[in-house]
């Protein structure tokens, strides 16, 4: 039985093949989702990023991975940078960690798998200079394994 206010199961799913169906149906420019593992997994998603053209990360290709709770659309996603390329960037950490505030506090329902996408590619087009957040090494260190566990502290809040 759903909690009141909270999915069940079946509407995750539900929301989950929606998203799905809709990213496989017209992808935006620069991302593909792998299809094969989302079908077989629905809560965890592969989803491959082209480096936006005209961006210091053109032509460079990342891959995100997405993990959805029983709670979701109400809870954001788990999203994380994996593989051998992440990006050299101030807000994603050296282990794939994204700085992003509508991962964590600013998420809402409205979002989606694609909309998280096109944020992120977004902030990587933005970038002017290729490094690594300035507490990269002590939180790579220090942090949990899941950065949803993580109390941000926007570097750029101060600005």
């Amino acid at each position: 039985m759903a909690t009141q206010g909270m999915p069940n199961k079946g509407v995750v799913t539900k929301r989950l093949h929606k998203e799905l169906m809709q990213i496989q149906k017209d992808p935006p420019p620069g991302i593909k989702i792998n299809e094969e593992k989302a079908a077989t997994v629905l809560n965890t998603w592969h989803v491959d990023l082209d480096g936006a053209p005209n961006s210091i990360y053109a032509g460079e290709k990342f891959q995100l991975q997405f993990k959805f709770s029983n709670k979701y659309p109400f809870d954001s996603p788990e999203v994380v940078f994996i593989g051998s390329n992440i990006p050299v960037h101030p807000h994603v950490y050296s282990n794939g960690h994204i700085c992003l505030s509508i991962l964590t506090e600013d998420w809402s329902p409205a979002l989606s798998v694609q909309s998280v996408c096109l944020s992120i590619i977004s902030m990587l087009s933005s970038c002017t200079e290729k490094k690594r957040p300035p507490d990269n090494s002590f939180y790579v260190k220090t942090c949990n394994k899941s950065p949803k566990k993580t109390k941000w502290w926007y570097h750029d809040d101060s600005v």
